[in-house]
């Protein structure tokens, strides 16, 4: 094949001209793969296309607000609000209803600035181009209904199940490797994969206590997994701080909507620490272990202490001493049970990883192989969100479950497999390509907006480092109404719901974490780079078999209020803490924001930049 360093422009320039070509003569069009497809117009994914290609729909719930909504570079996505004959979906009748009026504009928009007030008088802020600004709450919820969430929380499920089994594996016996559904070399050459943690089996069995499960929605409607994370996913202190801030200033949208709470989490994740810790420990003294006030998700480990009613602790307020972790207090020592660590794996033990960490705690992994401390996410979980071997879960789920997946990956070409490193490298220009280790949106390269020589730069990276280089086609994220400026307009949307294990079962988070693109026509969520956040719905199924969930265009109910209303606080932690520790040691932080500490801590401020958790 001819080199892609000297190839990729002109087969780019050919590959355009011949689907002019075929575009003058044929209805057919290329999807984002890069493949040819017939053009469904009005078809069940997106919006049709009357009019002017690309206008989108010009029906009669075009009105009002969303006068200019289905204009844009949008007609291509599935929107979550109207569907292809621009009718308003069962679940968004409601919102519509209360975002439509134009007499409603004023309301709507003293809301807006509501929203972002009680975001500043929190804190709760994020840095873009070197300016603090509120972080972008968006006013029109993501709404997803009881008959969709319960597919999804079944596939989120499945995955966790087959994961926490595959780890368990992979730092035990290996059998997925003898019997060959994973080659060695996968797994070994995975810059996660830590043989200090072989043979460390947590008391109940659980390595993954939370996990952050990233999907999408494709073209067709159909929810798929972007990325997997295992290593305590940062975000969900947002989806809490969301859901407050709604509901204090929308309360009539929440009297209208069956909402399902999502302020019992903190509960949850105490229930599951709890339960990981030593069988003869009938009150486990549980810490959360931060890097410091500099870390970029400071904010959230001080809220979850909190509402856990758990110390929040820095590494030099723990020690080990014969195997066992001693908290330094004011009243003297006290033996810890369960460090919910948000540390990176190289930072956490200097005795096993990095020598010159100031961030964690000598001795740590002796004491957990001891089985005196359990370890919260489990050390070594990387491997299994290791962007390669995600590529293999389905096969996991089978080998481990002897089930199908419920929820399908994104079509992934491996650039370690030469056959499929030869189609990246002749369809560079059309794909989009990750760095495997990559995280926070960093080393992505979108091959239809990138020039040659980062083509030609790229196809040098694939060649040199295979098992460093996934790709994937362009997919077209679904879109969700989002106030911009004085209109109302699609923009792209992700999810990331939140699993806790405690051993018994698998609770998922009704909801997650919706992050928006607010750039026109932008696929990139992290707020970093302009984006945003939304809060996210899931309705409540109704008593009744008969009856739909409820969507807030016909029936009128208070329920949804209480079951909005975050629980009541519990009571401050004592924070052992003064001093700023270095900012990094943090995979999976929320990415993208920088915020200050909220009236919850009691001092200080946090920085919070882009971290590995977007990916």
């Amino acid at each position: 094949m001819t080199p892609a360093s000297t190839s990729a422009p002109a087969k780019k320039a050919a590959r355009k001209s011949a689907a002019a070509k075929a575009a003058s003569s044929t209805s057919s069009g290329r999807t984002a793969s890069g493949r040819s497809a017939s053009a469904k117009g009005s078809g069940s994914g997106g919006r049709s296309t009357k009019g002017a290609a690309g206008d989108g729909v010009t029906g009669d719930n075009f009105t009002g607000n969303f006068g200019g909504y289905a204009k844009g570079p949008y007609g291509k996505a599935y929107d979550e609000m109207f569907d292809a004959a621009g009718e308003v979906r069962t679940p968004y009748r409601g919102i519509y209803k209360a975002m439509a009026d134009e007499d409603q504009s004023d309301l709507v928009e003293a809301r807006v600035e509501a929203l972002g007030r009680a975001y500043l008088d929190q804190g709760v802020t994020f840095s873009l181009s070197g300016k603090e600004r509120p972080f972008p709450l968006d006013v029109v919820p993501r709404v997803i209904s009881a008959a969709e969430w319960n597919k999804l929380e079944a596939g989120i499920t499945q995955r966790v199940q087959a994961l926490e089994l595959f780890l368990d594996d992979i730092y035990g016996e290996q059998e997925i490797l003898r019997d060959g559904v994973l080659p060695k070399r996968l797994v070994h050459s995975c810059e996660h994969f830590h043989r200090q943690a072989a043979n460390i089996r947590p008391p109940n069995g659980v390595r993954i206590h939370v996990a952050g499960i990233d999907l999408i929605r494709d073209e067709n409607g159909d929810f798929r997994v972007l990325e997997d994370n295992l290593r305590s996913p940062s975000g969900v202190s947002y989806v809490l701080e969301n859901r407050r801030a709604m509901a204090r200033v929308f309360p009539d949208l929440f009297s209208k909507h069956k909402v399902r709470a999502v302020a019992d989490y903190p509960s949850h994740l105490l229930r599951a620490l709890r339960a990981s810790a030593a069988f003869n420990e009938a009150d486990p003294n549980i810490v959360v272990l931060t890097p410091g006030v500099a870390n970029s998700a400071y904010f959230e480990h001080s809220l979850l202490a909190r509402l856990m009613g758990v110390e929040l602790v820095e590494g030099r307020d723990l020690f080990c001493r014969d195997n066992v972790v001693y908290m330094r207090t004011t009243e003297g020592e006290q033996r810890v049970d369960v460090i919910y660590r948000r540390i990176d794996d190289d930072y956490l033990d200097p005795m096993q990883f990095r020598p010159d960490s100031m961030l964690g705690v000598a001795g740590l992994l002796n004491a957990a192989r001891a089985g005196n401390v359990v370890i919260s996410s489990a050390v070594g979980n990387g491997v299994g969100d290791d962007k390669l071997i995600y590529t293999y879960v389905p096969d996991i789920i089978q080998y481990y479950l002897g089930e199908k997946p419920s929820l399908q990956n994104v079509d992934t070409l491996r650039c370690w497999l030469p056959d499929e490193c030869e189609e990246v490298l002749d369809r560079i220009d059309e794909l989009v390509v990750k760095p495997v280790e990559g995280s926070g949106g960093y080393g992505i390269v979108f091959g239809p907006d990138a020039t040659g020589a980062e083509l030609d730069a790229l196809a040098r990276k694939v060649r040199n480092d295979p098992r460093g280089w996934i790709a994937q086609p362009v997919v077209q994220l679904s879109t969700v109404p989002t106030k911009i400026g004085d209109d109302i307009r699609p923009r792209h949307v992700d999810l990331r719901p939140f699993a806790v294990n405690d051993g018994e079962s698998v609770w998922v988070l009704p909801g997650g974490l919706t992050r928006v693109a607010l750039p026109e026509g932008s696929l990139v969520v992290n707020s970093s780079q302009g984006g945003g956040s939304k809060d996210t719905w899931v309705l409540a199924s109704r008593t009744s078999e008969g009856d739909r969930e409820l969507s807030g265009a016909k029936v009128v109910t208070t329920s949804g209020v209480a079951a909005a209303r975050p629980a009541e606080s519990a009571p401050d932690p004592v924070h052992t803490q003064t001093q700023q520790q270095q900012q990094g040691a943090m995979t999976q932080s929320m990415g993208g924001m920088t915020q200050q500490l909220t009236p919850m801590s009691p001092s200080g401020s946090a920085t919070q930049r882009q971290g590995g958790d977007v990916r």
